[in-house]
């Protein structure tokens, strides 16, 4: 199935996401994504797109994430959410 840039985008926004949850039925589709940015990181680095690697590399951090919580859970192991940051104070 041929899948449109849309829906890359979508995906590369929940992987980046910090309250996203994942399911672990859906492993299997974050490590094609995650390989999918690797093989996508060589290409932008072989043609020099220096800006797209950044994006890209961020993309990957948070697939990777979210494998890791993935495999934490299934092994019963408690997920780190990360502390929440204070919101500047308004006027």
């Amino acid at each position: 199935m041929h899948r449109s840039h849309q829906d890359c985008i979508h995906e590369h926004a929940c992987v980046r996401c910090s309250l996203l949850r994942p399911d672990p039925a859906q492993r299997g589709r974050l490590v094609e994504i995650h390989d999918i940015l690797l093989d996508r990181i060589a290409e932008a680095e072989q043609g020099g797109r220096l800006g797209e690697i950044e994006g890209l590399r961020v993309s990957l951090a948070g697939a990777q994430s979210k494998i890791d919580q993935i495999v934490s859970a299934s092994e019963g192991r408690p997920v780190p959410l990360g502390m929440p940051k204070p919101r500047p104070a308004t006027t």
